[in-house]
């Protein structure tokens, strides 16, 4: 700490490239701990997985079997978090990746299983669509406006890099009249 503040105190008097900002946005920019999008808090919970080299002697299942769990589990509707927590729960599969070395989004699309919107998108999609509901009931609801246009701003980020990356097509916009049928 004392060493960010002599850090500070050197940068704001004598570089030229720190004149004119204020000192807490000196003392941002040093800090090392990534910030929230929408807000200047820094998060302090952090969960991690055991370091594990192999995988576990007490699973049952062989990767040909845990393929096919997983397509199962696809044509019956479920989403890839969803298929996560169910071969966890019920299956008793701690990690898809630790026991075959792939992830559940490789088996989907090895079958041709995969949606054409991805998850996280459509989980953002429905959000809205819902946040959009309760405006039109409680229009003067300020809170859940900037909200609703926080998260509109996250929808349109990720779908650029979906569009970037290939994932989706190069035309696909989001539009809430048209995300409302979905």
């Amino acid at each position: 700490m004392i060493f960010k503040a002599a850090c500070l105190i050197f940068y704001s008097v004598y570089c030229s490239f720190w004149i004119g900002r204020s000192k807490s946005s000196l003392y941002h920019e040093l800090s090392t701990e990534m910030a929230r999008i929408h807000a200047r808090k820094k998060g302090k919970s952090k969960s991690s997985k055991p370091l594990r080299v192999s995988p576990p002697e007490w699973v049952l299942y062989d990767n040909k079997e845990i393929e096919e769990l997983v397509v199962k589990l696809v044509k019956d509707g479920n989403s890839p978090s969803k298929i996560g927590i169910i071969l966890r729960d019920q299956h008793g599969i701690p990690s898809v990746n630790q026991i075959t070395g792939k992830k559940i989004g490789h088996f989907i699309q090895k079958n041709n299983l995969a949606s054409e919107i991805p998850e996280d998108l459509q989980n953002l999609i429905k959000k809205a669509v819902n946040l959009r509901k309760h405006l039109e009931k409680h229009h003067k609801d300020r809170h859940n406006n900037r909200g609703l246009k926080l998260m509109e701003a996250k929808i349109h980020r990720l779908s650029k890099y979906y569009r970037s990356t290939g994932k989706l097509p190069k035309e696909w916009r989001y539009e809430p009249d048209k995300a409302r049928l979905l």
